[in-house]
């Protein structure tokens, strides 16, 4: 497994962007009682705030494998290549529309296409729609004439749990897997018991323990439980499986759901790379264009990419 991380704490003045948005959205959530799911969607609809919008990428609406979404197309990028980028949002908020730059910049850099799904979300449509969703997306872009090996599946949080259990379904209907996975910040832990969920209360802006109940009860409705490998990955057999990419912000509380999954990987003899950005937030990807922590990672995927 390659990990790579400084050693040395330096947060950027621009990173704190990120962190000053979900203060700010824990604040709402804290103070508004009744919050609607209408108005809690609203809240995290902003999270592209912190991005800056990529230039050369155009955009465009379709509907793939029945699954609504956004199709990101940098200029000049491999038609043949693509990724299919999962949201995050505890699989009950965020959007294809919230995520759209964020893909676009990793899309960009990467020199590939990426398709972001607005998959059905929960508590409407608790596990498994939204896995269904991936697979459907995945198998019609292959009856589209994309290798299997080209797709890579890329999520953050939520949406990283996602990218890592769309290859576990498709291996399970035996179908082919694709080439890479990326997860930045997943969030796997359905049983809520990481370490770092008490040790990085302190630091994490957005995560706590009782949203996090909120959202499991949501998406496994009582009906899938915690322990199932395709809605919690720490329980899965990584045997065979792409290459993967995590990430995760140091600061965050989901820290140790990221490097659960990469020693559960490597374990299993699959090619890891975990790279921990320290003092970061939850997802910090998000600050692509804006804050160098963003950008240097970005650029170290692509790095490994191409590899």
């Amino acid at each position: 497994m390659t990990t790579t991380q400084d050693a040395a704490v330096t947060v950027s003045r621009e990173s704190e962007a990120l962190r000053d948005l979900y203060a700010d959205w824990s604040d709402i959530m804290t103070s508004t009682p009744g919050l609607t799911m209408r108005l809690f969607r609203s809240i995290f609809d902003e999270w592209h705030q912190p991005t800056a919008e990529p230039e050369d990428v155009t955009y465009g609406e379709e509907t793939v494998g029945g699954v609504p979404g956004i199709w990101v197309l940098p200029i000049g990028a491999d038609r043949t290549r693509l990724l299919l980028y999962t949201h995050g949002g505890g699989f009950a908020v965020g959007s294809a529309s919230s995520h759209r730059k964020l893909a676009a910049h990793v899309a960009k850099a990467l020199g590939v296409t990426a398709f972001v799904p607005d998959y059905r979300r929960a508590p409407e449509h608790p596990h498994p729609a939204q896995i269904e969703d991936g697979v459907s997306v995945f198998t019609a872009l292959l009856e589209r004439g994309i290798a299997a090996e080209d797709i890579t599946t890329i999520g953050d949080s939520a949406g990283g749990n996602l990218a890592v259990a769309i290859p576990l379904a498709l291996r399970e209907q035996g179908q082919p897997l694709p080439g890479r996975v990326i997860a930045f910040s997943p969030w796997l832990d359905m049983e809520n018991a990481g370490e770092t969920l008490v040790a990085n209360d302190a630091t994490d802006a957005l995560i706590s323990r009782g949203l996090l109940e909120g959202m499991i009860a949501g998406v496994l409705g009582g009906r899938t439980n915690p322990d199932n490998p395709l809605a919690n990955p720490l329980y899965a057999d990584f045997t065979g499986f792409p290459r993967l990419y995590v990430n995760a912000g140091g600061a965050e509380s989901l820290l140790d759901n990221a490097t659960r999954l990469a020693e559960k990987a490597q374990a299993a003899g699959a090619d890891v790379t975990l790279s921990i950005a320290p003092g970061q937030q939850h997802v910090f990807p998000f600050l692509a264009g804006r804050a160098p922590e963003a950008d240097e990672e970005i650029a170290r995927i692509a790095e490994w990419y191409r590899a």
